[in-house]
């Protein structure tokens, strides 16, 4: 049997290892850094590296790494090992404190937006120390930050960072002007639900779609799928279980706190949910747990799937973000208590929410935005594009009360007893919402939007500053008040009677609430395309520069690296299509039309009718031309948007002319896999594909 608590961090130099190991003088000043934020004597490095060395090499690692987040939306590393010669053709195995705060490798390879040209390869990685090292592969990793030459950032580590800085200066502020002086640090914390599916390996292997775009191009819909609603919090197959047991095991080691998992809503989709920590933390626990899932489920004979949309016509998969912000004493600063009425702290953290989220919806909706995302919102399983605030009705009958001046009278949860023999408990005084983009649940809010495969720090860079923002306006306020009793309760209200469009607690599927949002004049940005070119609006670049999170030069970059990336990913599905139709698909429907045809000829040498083999084979010829002409006129789509003025143009295209053929060219194979053969269809089946496992 597993002992947990022994497992858990035990490939992670963790706060337990540098107390046990570290000199006194350096852990506490190494402690200074991670709780205070504070700069870490560059001196002291030399021994903490020793330390940290030493510690790794039991552990038998060989070599080390600067473990950082490029634009490329994964983790990168390049491995060193320990070893240092010596005069005697023997070596050593040495780790020097420089080695452990700076590293360079070569930045020309990774995207840059324009920031620096391909010949300029230096680039420089430097250690976060409030994210701890941990072994993988054999290799002590040390998380990193990731900047050019030119000190222009190239990852998304350092905004993070900077983001997390600007919330706790302006928090602290806020705080300090109404009373809480005790309060020394403010930190953000995220608890990352991340959703997936599994699949047969074997099968895998015979789908290029799956190899090369991460979701099935093709595929006509199995005779079941999700409507029977029988898979979601189901019994858990034993192939799977044995997957998530290794994995909890996996995770577990680095620290990571895997809480709950069960099967999701479409088949062979599931979720992994860890407890909440730091955000800096969880971001990195995050990028490692999602490239853990691959590798276990590889020696499990399975393939983990993290596209937002492996499958039409099934769910497809988010990633929840769960969003506070707490104070080093304790407290967390969206807790309402029992009484959220009297709780003006709350409230005005609350509103300041609220405002951020109105004034930058923009920013949201981009944070999230993808090529595999755009699948998923807005499809009656995910949030829409629109970004809303979900408050419930006990949140916004206290602030609609606060602004007409009226006494709250909401009523308080009841008891719910369902039978004699079960204990009764007390139920909650809001319902939950899964059709809004960002709810309050309890006491955090729950970013609904994010999609699988994304890298949490984008959209916790834009919710941190756009709150950041908003709490400085309200220091300028409090920090001048006379009266800060009446001064917040003041802000509460006018901030929502301003921004009270945002909440919305109804239906966001219904087209209703379409028509709503438009009257309110919220955002309706339902594609990539759409969506990032607000990232360089003059509004967002004077809210980054404003709070030092990013450079204007870097954000266009940011811009143009995923606009860039958007038309890549349309491209290469386009391209993985047209090989697929051209070498596999259309190959096969022709080898059946022949035998349709040769069964025709034979029958009717014998005198006999072949009506159902005449109209098989008109469908099948019918459905292979058309199939024949998408393809070509996707081919050309494809070369032809390449040719676009600029790469705003040329994402447009791809959305409206090359995804459009892409959908045209499905809808004809997907009926012909209706119409062929299983013996003779090419490609393992949805069927195949969601029930093997």
């Amino acid at each position: 049997m597993t002992n947990v608590p022994e497992l858990f961090g035990s490939l992670v130099f963790n706060d337990k290892v540098m107390r046990e190991r570290l000199p006194k003088e350096t852990y506490a000043a190494l402690k200074k850094t991670v709780d205070k934020g504070t700069a870490l004597d560059p001196a002291l490095a030399n021994t903490i590296a020793a330390v940290m060395k030493d510690w790794a090499i039991e552990h038998g690692a060989t070599h080390y790494t600067h473990w950082f987040q490029p634009m490329t939306g994964i983790t990168a590393e390049k491995h060193d090992s320990f070893i240092s010669p010596v005069s005697d053709g023997t070596v050593i195995m040495n780790f020097s404190g420089k080695e452990l705060i700076h590293g360079e490798p070569d930045a020309s390879s990774f995207p840059s937006g324009g920031l620096r040209s391909t010949f300029e390869a230096r680039g420089y990685t430097a250690w976060d120390p409030c994210s701890y090292a941990f072994i993988k592969d054999g290799a002590l990793c040390i998380p990193t930050a990731f900047i050019s030459y030119s000190g222009q950032v190239l990852d998304k580590k350092t905004p993070l960072i900077r983001s997390m800085k600007a919330i706790n200066a302006q928090a602290l502020r806020v705080l300090h002007a109404i009373g809480n002086t005790d309060v020394s640090r403010v930190i953000p914390t995220v608890g990352p639900e991340q959703e997936y599916f599994l699949i047969d390996k074997e099968l895998w292997k015979k789908r290029k779609d799956l190899i090369f775009t991460g979701r099935t191009l093709f595929g006509a819909r199995p005779p079941k799928g999700q409507e029977l609603e029988d898979h979601y919090f189901g019994n858990i197959r034993p192939r799977v279980i044995a997957y998530m047991d290794d994995l909890d095991r996996e995770l577990w080691k680095f620290g990571i706190l895997a809480k709950t998992r069960h099967n999701e809503v479409a088949p062979a989709q599931h979720e992994l949910a860890p407890i909440f920590t730091t955000l800096n933390i969880a971001t990195d626990h995050n990028q490692l747990t999602m490239e853990v899932m691959k590798k276990v489920a590889d020696r499990h004979g399975l393939v983990c799937l993290l596209h937002e949309k492996p499958f039409a016509g099934v769910n497809g998969s988010g990633k929840h973000n769960n969003w506070s912000i707490s104070t080093d004493t304790g407290e967390n600063l969206l807790n309402p208590g029992k009484t959220p009425e009297t709780n003006m702290r709350f409230l005005l953290f609350l509103s300041a929410v609220i405002k951020a989220v109105d004034l930058h919806q923009d920013l949201l909706r981009l944070s999230v935005a993808s090529a595999g995302n755009d699948h998923r919102l807005g499809a009656n399983e995910a949030p829409p594009a629109i970004i809303s605030v979900f408050l419930g009705n006990e949140l916004t009958g206290i602030l609609e009360s606060m602004q007409s001046g009226t006494a709250y009278r909401g009523k308080k949860g009841n008891r719910m007893q369902v039978a004699e023999s079960i204990p009764e408990f007390m139920s909650d005084t809001t319902d939950r919402n899964r059709t809004s983009p960002f709810a309050f649940t309890g006491n955090k809010f729950e970013f609904r939007s994010l999609g699988s495969s994304v890298n949490i720090a984008c959209p916790n860079v834009m919710l941190n500053t756009a709150v950041a923002d908003v709490l400085s306006e309200y220091a300028n306020v409090l920090e001048n008040s006379k009266d800060a009793e009446k001064d917040m309760r003041k802000l509460i209200t006018d901030t929502y009677a301003v921004h009270k469009r945002i909440v919305f607690n109804g239906n966001n599927y219904s087209d209703e609430w379409v028509e709503e949002a438009q009257k309110r004049g919220l955002l309706n940005l339902k594609t990539t395309a759409e969506a990032l070119p607000y990232y360089s609006r003059e509004e967002n670049l004077a809210l980054f520069a404003r709070h030092n999170v990013y450079t204007g030069e870097e954000i266009k970059a940011r811009e143009e690296i995923l606009l860039e990336n958007y038309c890549k990913v349309i491209n290469i599905e386009a391209l993985t299509m047209i090989d697929m139709a051209g070498k596999q698909i259309l190959p096969a429907c022709i080898s059946y039309m022949k035998t349709l045809a040769d069964t025709i000829s034979a029958k009717s040498a014998l005198g006999l009718e072949s009506f159902a083999e005449t109209e098989l084979l008109l469908r099948v010829n019918a459905l292979t031309q058309t199939a024949y002409k998408t393809n070509t006129q996707l081919s050309d789509a494809a070369v032809k948007v390449k040719n676009a003025e600029n790469l705003q143009k040329q994402a447009a295209a791809y959305h409206n002319v090359v995804f459009a053929a892409m959908q045209e060219l499905r809808a004809a194979c997907d009926e012909l896999e209706t119409l062929v053969p299983e013996s003779v269809w090419p490609l393992p089946t949805y069927a195949d594909l969601l029930f093997s496992v």
